[in-house]
């Protein structure tokens, strides 16, 4: 794998994942397209999304949403943003 990839996210030439961040296709996707950097940008995301929308792992339908905004999230889409959500500058 590439020490560097062009992150779809960030725009810019950044180091990639060591390996891909979950189990099959997308994972793979995740790990050529994305950064490292904009990875723990979903997750800090993802965080919020958790504690603001209170979900449960432990749901399906709240597994599935997350996945859903993932993918919206890292490769371009009406993404839900927590009540009074800055984006990074």
């Amino acid at each position: 794998m590439p020490e560097t990839v062009k992150c779809l996210l960030l725009g810019e030439e950044l180091p990639a994942m060591a390996m891909p961040p979950l189990p099959g296709e997308l994972g793979e996707k995740i790990q050529t397209q994305i950064s490292q950097k904009a990875w723990q940008l979903w997750l800090e995301h993802q965080t919020m999304l958790i504690n603001e929308k209170r979900l449960s792992m432990g749901k399906p339908d709240h597994r599935k949403y997350l996945m859903e905004q993932m993918e919206k999230y890292l490769f371009g889409g009406d993404f839900d943003k927590p009540a009074g959500y800055v984006p990074p500058s």
